[in-house]
């Protein structure tokens, strides 16, 4: 059992056939706290919430997530519960300022770890296209602490475009990082990219063939999508080598492979870096 969730046992009135069902912690994000309450506890969410607020002071607003989320672009179905009702704020990450409004937008805290990693892959002076920038998640990482030239940051949802725009300019990597409103199937970028980004999933595997619209007659991949755990690591492998065959690019290495994170049972959100030529 968790410190957080002994903290709920003990300090609030839930009844002892309950208590199971109460969480184990919670996502912060910059001043905001979104929890995960199971339906058994939902009733018990204002107490809750208020409890948060007391005991963590630098929390200013509690949410409550359903775990739905809505449409391609990934709108989380978050409430308001307590504490002042202001769904923007700014979270710190890997030494980045990311704004944005938390009943809207994603910010997923199992990336934690890949964001940082692929920050400081870059070498100096490449170019590198982020097919799916949202609000900057691995666009600004990579200008702030990459040697890269230029990053494109395509984005197709507005209001995510709007936030990247804003995260660019907070993290002063104006120089470094321009913004594309649109959907990366139809996007034109005249400069190649030595790197592509592909942060975006389930189903990433239907934008592959435009991945190497923007490639270099050598470049690097790297493909998220989710898989079960009898498909790893053949299938996505599979999959990079004959979209790519489509292309007349050839599969040459793969650099990297990891698990992210569970996405569902025996499933995983997962990561591989691949090495392409023509």
């Amino acid at each position: 059992m968790s410190a957080f969730k002994r903290l709920l046992i003990k300090n609030l009135s839930i009844p002892e056939e309950k208590e199971k069902f109460l969480p184990q912690g919670f996502q912060r994000i910059g001043t905001i706290v979104i929890l995960n309450l199971k339906d058994p506890v939902l009733e018990y969410r204002k107490q809750i919430a208020e409890f948060v607020l007391k005991q963590f002071p630098y929390v200013k607003s509690v949410y409550v997530r359903s775990g739905k989320i809505h449409t391609e672009f990934k709108k989380p179905d978050i409430k308001w519960v307590a504490g002042e009702k202001n769904p923007v704020t700014e979270h710190k990450e890997n030494g980045c300022l990311f704004r944005l409004d938390v009943t809207k937008l994603m910010f997923a805290k199992g990336n934690l770890r890949e964001r940082g990693r692929v920050a400081k892959l870059a070498k100096e002076g490449e170019t590198v296209t982020d097919m799916f920038a949202g609000i900057g998640y691995f666009s600004i990482p990579v200008a702030k602490h990459s040697k890269a030239k230029t990053i494109y940051a395509i984005e197709k949802n507005p209001t995510a475009f709007s936030f990247l725009k804003t995260n660019i300019k907070l993290n002063g990597v104006e120089k470094k990082v321009i913004p594309l409103l649109g959907d990366n199937r139809k996007v034109k970028i005249k400069e190649k990219a030595d790197r592509i980004l592909m942060g975006y999933f389930p189903s990433t595997r239907k934008f592959l063939q435009h991945a190497f619209d923007f490639l270099k007659n050598s470049g690097t991949i790297h493909y998220h999508d989710v898989f079960h755990k009898n498909e790893l690591w053949e299938k996505p492998i599979q999959i990079l080598k004959q979209e790519a065959m489509k292309k007349g690019y050839a599969l040459k290495k793969t650099t990297y492979k990891h698990k992210v994170k569970s996405y569902a049972p025996r499933t995983y959100h997962i990561v591989i870096d691949a090495v392409f030529e023509k």
